[in-house]
């Protein structure tokens, strides 16, 4: 029987309570309950931000190592502190696990050693008791539960942050897991989105760190995103669309959600079991194509990314099982992306410029993407990429790895004018994620190989590739944007002498010849105040040596030698400029 092999979570979340001694601090039991202290919450979030702070503070200070501050002891360092707001996020609770994972998309912000750390962030948390679950059930559902169900298993299958699983049986027979979400959530929710919004503040009004960076809009973005996965009601939503997405598809499957038992926070769905697509000796016992199965994970995710344009932005091994006949089971909807089809197209305009290594067009389609902020000098950006491509295109792209390019990306944004937005990131942690999933199955998979049919599709946009067909297509594409250029450039004309009118443009000029006889022109009238400054001192103290009040010719003598050194530095200044070519 399938329950004989190790199953994966049927909703996916990952079991915490198969990790026999696996140790939580008492500081983690805090938060386990079902009302909160706001003060109590409020020192516990303030003290982690205030020692990360310091943290990040003593990283530039040189005695802080004991000796060298060397780029090895720093990352090391880097990697250290890392480490320690991983399991401060765990210990912190469900808000702060969920902001952990949401903050791993984000390389654009922090460094990659903390990227990594945080893109290992797993629910390891104690269930809740079988009195609150059922209380819960029953306050939403509005019956007792023996009458919701046939029976209900008082042990949960698998506990994370935001709820836990029980199997139970319907009274028609029909074998059900049931999601139960964790008591209090929503208070704690409240209480601590509440305090992340005055950090948020800090980190805005800071002189350094809030410069180019949205912190306020970056907290706008976690709320709606934490809000939205502990909406069951959207979850079983999204599980529908998903579903019906891959309805034609015999090697996908999609738990179905049972609509009359289900709530903002109890979802009932169809019992699914299969093989952790991680577990890969169950998998062998199983007799299942590894092989195969890393082939068809990156076919699943690319179907719907390219065909359907919504996808599932968790897919890690807890969320993907194996069927004993080989299908793959998708579990968890609660984070769900999807790309608009003028993104696509925009994407479409990224990988053109990508082929053909135009870092003129890559960057401009960035643009309309907002993934690049626009700034007063894009040359450097520019340069960026284009190193980019040409260390991309080095090799033949069926050898290019997904972490790879994800490693370069992430290497050039941080502490540039890249904004990569959320749909963006989930897409390539996903990518990277079944990346090392497909390696795990078959050593010799490379997901750039299996992507190679879909980007090419992508590519002719749907057309054959032949090339006939490819030429008309390039042509008939050429031919549309030129034609949607000369349309828009009276409007775009007019725009422009209205800012001309209202005093809007600027246009800067510089030229190198100009600005040295600005510069030599400046350090003249500063070596003649020196001269005169110092022919008035001299004057004044020859003046009081020759009086009465001579120990008061110290202070004009003091002053005339300073003035005389200003004076020398100025003359050779203005000698060395001259020199210059």
């Amino acid at each position: 029987m399938a329950s004989q092999l190790p199953l994966a979570s049927t909703i996916g979340i990952e079991s915490s309570l198969d990790d026999k001694g696996l140790p939580f601090s008492q500081k983690a039991y805090r938060w386990n309950q079902g009302r909160y202290s706001r003060q109590r919450r409020f020192v516990d979030i303030w003290g982690f931000v205030l020692r990360l702070l310091w943290a990040r503070w003593l990283y530039g200070k040189a005695w802080s190592y004991g000796g060298a501050m060397t780029p090895d002891a720093q990352a090391a360092r880097r990697h250290q502190l890392a480490v320690w707001i991983r399991e401060t996020l765990l210990d912190l609770g469900p808000t702060f696990i969920k902001v952990g994972q949401l903050f791993s998309t984000r390389a654009d912000i922090f460094p990659i050693e903390f990227v990594e750390e945080l893109s290992k962030l797993q629910d390891r948390v104690p269930a809740f008791s079988y009195e609150q679950a059922r209380d819960i059930i029953q306050a939403d559902l509005g019956k007792p539960i023996h009458t919701l169900y046939r029976t209900f298993d008082p042990i949960p299958l698998a506990a994370a942050s935001l709820g836990q699983v029980h199997r139970a049986q319907l009274h028609t027979g029909e074998e059900v897991v049931v999601k139960v979400q964790r008591p209090g959530l929503r208070s704690l929710f409240t209480i601590d989105l509440s305090i992340l919004k005055g950090i948020a503040h800090y980190f805005q009004n800071h002189p350094s760190w809030g410069r180019g960076r949205d912190w306020l809009g970056i907290y706008e973005e976690c709320c709606r995103i934490l809000w939205e996965e502990i909406d069951y009601l959207n979850e079983g939503r999204n599980a529908d669309t998903f579903r019906r997405n891959f309805r034609g598809e015999d090697w996908v499957n999609v738990p179905r959600v049972f609509w009359r038992l289900t709530s903002s926070r109890v979802v009932t769905l169809e019992y699914m079991p299969g093989i952790k697509i991680s577990h890969y000796d169950a998998l062998e016992a199983a007799g299942l194509d590894r092989s195969r199965l890393a082939r068809l994970g990156a076919q699943a995710y690319l179907h719907q990314l390219l065909n359907n344009g919504f996808f599932h932005a968790d897919p890690h091994p807890g969320n993907i099982a194996v069927s004993l006949d080989g299908s793959l089971i998708f579990y968890d909807f609660g984070m769900m992306g999807q790309v608009q089809p003028l993104t696509r197209q925009r994407l479409m305009n990224t990988f053109m410029g990508i082929a053909q290594r135009n870092a003129e067009q890559v960057m401009n389609s960035l643009v309309e993407l907002g993934a690049l902020a626009e700034i007063e000098d894009m040359s450097p950006v520019r340069r960026s990429i284009q190193y980019i491509l040409d260390n991309f295109m080095d090799k033949p792209f069926e050898e290019q790895s997904i972490n790879a390019i994800s490693d370069d990306l992430y290497a050039v944004a941080y502490d540039q004018p890249f904004r990569f937005p959320a749909t963006f990131t989930f897409v390539m942690r996903a990518f990277s994620t079944l990346e090392g999933v497909g390696k795990g199955l078959d050593p010799e998979f490379n997901f750039m190989e299996a992507a190679k049919p879909f980007a090419a599709q992508l590519m002719s946009n749907g057309n054959p590739t032949d090339g006939a067909n490819s030429l008309l297509g390039e042509l008939s594409r050429q031919a549309a944007q030129v034609s949607t250029s000369a349309l828009g450039l009276p409007r775009r004309i007019e725009d422009t002498l209205d800012k001309l009118e209202r005093g809007d443009i600027r246009v800067r000029v510089r030229s190198i010849e100009t600005d040295r006889a600005l510069r030599r022109i400046s350090g003249v009238s500063m070596a003649n105040n020196y001269a005169i400054l110092l022919g008035a001192f001299t004057l004044s103290a020859t003046g009081l040596l020759l009086s009465e009040f001579v120990w008061l010719a110290v202070i004009p003598g003091v002053l005339a030698v300073g003035t005389g050194i200003a004076f020398l530095r100025s003359v050779l200044k203005i000698n060395r400029a001259d020199r210059m070519p």
